[in-house]
């Protein structure tokens, strides 16, 4: 998936800043014009109101908030506009797509959006280090890597 690089500057700028904690968003658009809506991650939130329930933090998690989640996607469609990638950070570890990521990602066993590139981003010190894409491989039931640029 090739983003316009503004649109990466700002998913590094996004996931730098809200380290320690995990970024989240979304990228809407077409191949030539692509917006990206940051989104907030209120795992921290979850974690304090019921910790049982939600054992993660920010750190090693991340929620967005359906309402703010609906209202972007709402407005992507009212502009004809597709859903292109999802991305979220690691904090100090790799960019790879974990088993909770693919959870977060899937609805009985299949994502909502299987065209669209899920973006992870490495963060370590507030650094971006590393950065990977995956996309659903529907035959294989997964998501596979894919070049990110």
């Amino acid at each position: 998936m090739r983003f316009a690089r503004e649109i990466l500057d700002a998913i590094f700028k996004q996931a730098a800043a809200e380290y320690p904690s995990e970024c989240c968003g979304i990228v809407t658009g077409t191949n030539e014009h692509q917006r990206l809506h940051a989104l907030t991650n209120i795992q921290d939130k979850l974690y304090a109101d019921d910790p049982e329930t939600h054992p993660r933090t920010s750190r090693n998690a991340y929620a967005v908030d359906r309402n703010e989640l609906e209202r972007v996607l709402a407005d992507a469609a009212g502009k004809g506009e597709s859903v292109l990638a999802f991305y979220h950070s690691h904090i100090d570890c790799g960019a790879y797509f974990s088993p909770l990521d693919k959870e977060v990602q899937t609805v009985f066993g299949e994502p909502e959006y299987p065209r669209a590139v899920q973006v992870v981003v490495a963060v370590k010190e507030k650094q971006i280090y590393e950065i990977k894409g995956y996309l659903w491989d529907g035959k294989k039931q997964d998501f596979i890597q894919v070049e990110v640029r």
